[in-house]
């Protein structure tokens, strides 16, 4: 996504000026609750709840937040696959022994076990990407020096995050300029101009670390960088949203708490 950063996307959505500490305690709340669910019923709501929030609410393309699902999605479906197949049961519906050691079955509870997992992954993906999408990380800085976080480990947090975009800018202009002249128009040719591109952004992280340095030196820096911005008035609606969400989402979680799939 080179085009269109997290970063942008979070500094531009509908609720870009509700209250952090309430988008925080959405987002973190509804992890806990998919951590607690013992039924796959309370992830795929808090799922398909927090998902509607990111598209009608913050208004992010429903294409980009797609994308955004593509690499945890496959991870969790290989990883249901594994369950399903290795984790057996008493009610076996298919199996398979290839080797003496190994045996491969396909059972009710494994079943069970494998949608649960994906249910609970997907949920929890679904409350850390509101929070990527809705909450720009100058606020997330803000929030966590009101939380005394040390001032050394929080600089360092931010010179880190500094430092990815600056990479990332100046990945972006090499390969562009890469592709411009042809860089990329054969094997052979791809593999010099990768290994070209690896080496001057290196080189120029290098040099862009080390004007930074010298311009913390220049400005008298000692220690502790300044924040700037405000974290947002928690307004009556939004609490009561927030409270209401958590408050179903809590009651699904109990009451679904022994319902299987199959």
């Amino acid at each position: 996504m080179y085009e269109e950063l997290l970063e942008d996307i979070a500094q531009t959505n509908g609720l870009r000026e509700v209250n952090t500490y309430l988008k925080l305690v959405t987002g973190l709340g509804a992890i806990l609750l998919c951590l607690l669910s013992t039924s796959f019923i309370a992830p795929l709501f808090i799922a398909v709840l927090l998902s509607g929030a990111i598209i009608l609410l913050a208004r992010v393309e429903a294409r980009t937040y797609a994308e955004l699902f593509i690499v945890p999605f496959w991870f969790a479906a290989m990883s249901v696959l594994v369950i399903i197949l290795l984790s057996g049961g008493s009610e076996v519906y298919w199996s398979w022994n290839p080797f003496s050691w190994l045996s491969i079955s396909i059972s009710r509870e494994s079943l069970n076990e494998g949608i649960f997992v994906f249910c609970r992954v997907i949920g929890g993906m679904s409350a850390l990407i509101f929070i990527a999408l809705t909450t720009p990380m100058t606020d997330l800085f803000i929030v966590m020096r009101r939380c005394r976080i040390p001032d050394a480990v929080l600089d360092l947090t931010m010179m880190i995050y500094r430092t990815i975009f600056m990479i990332m800018h100046l990945l972006v202009q090499t390969y562009q300029a890469q592709v411009m002249r042809l860089g990329y128009s054969s094997f052979r040719e791809s593999i010099v101009s990768f290994s070209t591109l690896c080496g001057s952004v290196f080189i120029a992280s290098w040099d862009a670390g080390e004007d930074l340095v010298r311009a913390m030196d220049a400005r008298c820096y000692a220690g502790k960088f300044a924040l700037l911005g405000e974290t947002g008035p928690a307004n009556c609606y939004s609490l009561a949203a927030v409270g209401l969400f958590l408050l179903v989402s809590s009651v699904i979680v109990v009451i679904t708490r022994n319902i299987v799939m199959i």
